[in-house]
Parts: structure tokens; sequence; C-alpha cells
């Protein structure tokens, strides 16, 4: 008897012209966006160059932009920028956003509307399955892969089996999606989800807003996987109303489909969680690490830099300043998340609280500029990875959180519970 199939399932069998597509099956599947930035498709560029390819496939279809070290830190930067601009300008790119309107590439996209539900899209970027949040199936892929897929407009997958991760209960205060995937993280580890696609469901999820499911799935790849996966309902609608650039297909995962395993979370037992260095996997509750002191605070990210990131942390900010010994970096992760904070006064009270706001930029968070850390140093941050050296000297350390004990922390010069100040 024929076994139902997964949204992830659904979608690659769309983009492959084949009725179903089986875990473990390779296809050679149609590509809806293909994704590369300053550091990533400089080098697809020169393969696509190399390989005697003159046109990409669909120059609506190919997305670059510069957001890791932009504004341009140094000359090698300003370099890997330029190859871009001109690529983007040699053909007529569609979607090239020059800086003034770029952001960090993943706040960007969907809020553009560039990605729709239903998308199949590679990224030369690991964090490009934020977009699952979406209802698509979003992929990392290397900047080879990249190059082929600009010119064919096709990439090659392995359909990845799924694991059901299935949230009830309701979030206590100032949890969000941050904690949640820290949570799961925390539990199977960085290889607990390997090459496999993640798919967030339950009725904690289809309250969570947008916001926090593509934090969610921008940190599916810190489990290992090949996909983070929310099924889209009425908020991925409402949305997506007036936004999408394209239609967007709304699949579900069928009744009967199956997965290699289910994982079931209470969201109300959840308590606000940090990762300690020096894997994602490192989870403990942020009220039992009140003694670690802290030297700086970035908030913002592909992972945390969206305008409901922002009020949380001016919210617990307002009327207070950071501490005397900390630095506290806010990156709003588009220009219009910053015109929005600007707006209703969001950056009033971080520049009131003693706090330095920059441009959209992913900056520090890979230990790009804006932010680095010297030895021994410790930063609190909203980004998506803790490794050695990943935001400036080996010897310095990074703790993952949420913006509520990012911006707690960033008061009380150690790590912080927001409803302990």
């Amino acid at each position: 008897m024929p076994v139902g199939s997964t949204i992830a399932e659904k979608i690659i069998a769309a983009h492959c012209g084949k009725g179903t597509a089986a875990p473990g099956e390779f296809v050679y599947a149609d590509a809806d966006i293909c994704l590369g930035n300053d550091v990533t498709a400089p080098l697809a560029i020169k393969e696509f160059r190399d390989a005697g390819f003159k046109e990409v496939f669909n120059r609506g279809r190919v997305v670059l932009l510069n957001d890791h070290f932009t504004p341009n830190k140094d000359i090698k930067s300003a370099e890997q920028s330029k190859i871009l601009r001109d690529f983007a300008k040699e053909q007529n790119l569609t979607h090239f956003w020059e800086v003034g309107r770029v952001g960090v590439e993943h706040a960007l996209l969907p809020e553009q509307g560039v990605v729709v539900p239903g998308d199949l899209v590679i990224g030369a970027d690991s964090h490009t399955c934020t977009y699952g949040a979406l209802g698509a199936f979003a992929t990392g892929v290397g900047s080879t892969d990249l190059a082929a897929a600009m010119a064919s407009g096709k990439a090659w997958l392995k359909v990845p089996e799924s694991i059901k991760f299935e949230f009830t209960g309701r979030r206590r205060r100032w949890v969000g999606g941050k904690d949640l995937i820290l949570a799961v993280i925390g539990k199977i580890g960085v290889s607990g989800a390997l090459y496999k696609a993640m798919e967030f469901v339950g009725p904690a999820i289809t309250e969570l807003p947008m916001d926090d499911r593509f934090t969610m799935c921008n940190m599916a790849i810190e489990a290992g996987a090949k996909a983070g996966i929310v099924p889209p309902d009425k908020a991925t609608r409402e949305y997506e109303e007036g936004r999408g650039e394209r239609p967007g297909v709304y699949y579900a995962s069928d009744s009967d489909a199956k997965y290699v395993e289910t994982r079931r979370f209470d969201a109300g037992e959840i308590p606000l969680l940090v990762a300690l260095p020096h894997l994602p996997e490192n989870v403990r509750p942020a009220s039992e690490l009140a003694n670690i002191a802290v030297d700086q605070v970035v908030i913002g990210s592909c992972t945390n830099g969206r305008l409901s990131d922002l009020r949380v942390a001016a919210e617990i900010l307002k009327g207070r300043v950071v501490h005397d010994r900390v630095r506290c970096i806010i990156l709003p992760g588009t220009p219009l998340i910053y015109k929005q904070a600007l707006e209703e006064g969001l950056i009033s009270v971080f520049v009131d609280a003693d706090c330095v706001i920059g441009p959209p930029t992913c900056g520090p968070c890979l230990g790009g500029h804006m932010g680095i850390l010297a030895a021994g140093e410790r930063a609190v941050a909203t980004t998506n990875r803790n490794f050695v050296g990943r935001m400036g000297h080996p010897k310095s350390e990074v703790y993952l959180s949420g913006p509520a004990v990012a911006a707690a922390s960033a008061v009380k010069g150690v790590i912080a519970d927001p409803d302990n100040l």
C-alpha cells in the first residue's frame, strides 16, 4: 500500500517532474531561487565563467547580495563585493541590492517576497534553510553547485528523510523560537538530524509568530539538517498577502506520511536557554549562568535581527543602561526593519541605553567586522554559531541566546534572565 508524503518530499517531487520523491533517492530538481553572497558567490562566478557559461538561466531567479562584509571593511571585501556588483550588472539581474538597500540575506528575501511558499531554494550559505518557515524547501550548497545552478536552474539532491518535532503547550514569557530550537539541539545534538528535514508542527508552532519560525528553521543546520520546515498555515498566508512576487504553493504533509522519528516537546516547560561554548548543543537555562561575566552583547543576524527581536530587546532596555563593562551592538536585519524600529522609537531606546546601532550586516556573527572579540572576551549573541574563533580570537567565547537574555545580560554585565533584573 502506498505511503503518503511529507511536505519536504512533495516540494522536491513537484520540482523534478515526479509524482513522488522517496527518501534516499537522487533527483535533479528545478530551483526557484539560486542565492549567493559576497563570501560564496565570487567563487561561483569564477566557476561559471571558467566553464564557459555566458548567461544565467533566469535573471529573475539568480539572487546576489553583499551582506557579510558590507559596508566593505577592507580592500579584499571591497573586491569581493565588486565581483558581485559587476556580474549583477552584466547579467541584468533583477535581485541585487546595493548598500543602503541591502539587508542580511535571510531576513531580506522573505521580507521582499523573493522566496514564497512551496519554493525549492538553494543558496551558497548554510543558513538558507531559514526559508523553510514559509513552507519552502530551502538548503545550503557549495559555490560550485551554485555555479551549475546559475547556468542550468537545476540542482542535484538526495531526498532527505524527515523527523517530526511536535510542540504542545504555551510558551512562558520571553521564550521564543530561539529557545525552542535550542531545546531541540540540546536534546538531539549537532548531528542529531544529519541530512534530515526537520518538520516543526503542533499547537505551539501554530501560535508561533513568523519571525520565530524563521529563527527555528534558520538553526536547523546546527542540528546537521538538510532543511527545516514549518507547514504553511493562516499565519503564513497573512505574512505573504501582498508580499510575494509570485503566487505561493501551500503544501502539507499527508496524514500517513512516514517519519524516521517523532520528537515531542512541551513548550511550557522550556525556559530561556543559552548555548555555551563551543557548540550549539551545550544548552543550559539562563537562570543557571548568572556568574558568567560578559564583555559584549550582539543583537542581530539572520537568526534574530528582525523587528520582533528588537522590540523584545527594547522592552528590556527601556529606562536602563548597558553595564559599564559591556559593549552592546544592535544590528537591524534590513533597512525596512531599521526604519520600523526608528518609527517605533526603538532606536532611541537603544541609544539612551548606551547601545551602538550598526547597519544591516552579518558583521560580527562570522567574525567579519563591527564586533570582533579579543582573547579572553565573552559575548552573548543572538547569532547561530559559537564555534571556536567564530566571533574573533580563538580564545574568546560566544554564548548563544534569544534577544531577551541578550538584552538582560547587557544590563547586568553577566548572563541574565530578564525577570531577574
